[in-house]
């Protein structure tokens, strides 16, 4: 079962969406073009695949998962494209705490 909040990682994109439920990823998702190689992270770190089924937006986990090291890399890619935040600053605990922080 999934555990939000999660981001939303788009292939090819250092941007990730923060995602607090899944209401708001099929929201986001409506707006969107996505590829076959994006996903979403939850707040565990477990990756799933987003697929369309029936007309209806269905999330598959993955067999990989994220470690908190893994999760700070991709919100320091975040940040280093907005141009807004010192990234030697930017650590985290937990996964949760790394997701956590995109919802400012």
């Amino acid at each position: 079962m999934i555990s939000w909040p999660c981001m939303l990682k788009l292939d090819g994109d250092d941007e990730l969406i923060y995602l607090d439920s899944l209401q708001n990823l099929n929201s986001e998702c409506s707006e969107l073009i996505f590829s076959d190689d994006d996903y979403v992270i939850d707040s565990l770190g477990h990756c799933y695949l987003i697929e369309v089924i029936s007309g209806k937006l269905e999330l598959t986990k993955e067999d990989r998962a994220l470690s908190t090291d893994e999760a700070t890399d991709l919100i320091r890619a975040h940040e280093f494209n907005k141009a807004s935040v010192c990234l030697t600053k930017i650590y985290f605990l937990t996964v949760s705490e790394a997701i956590g922080s995109l919802a400012s």
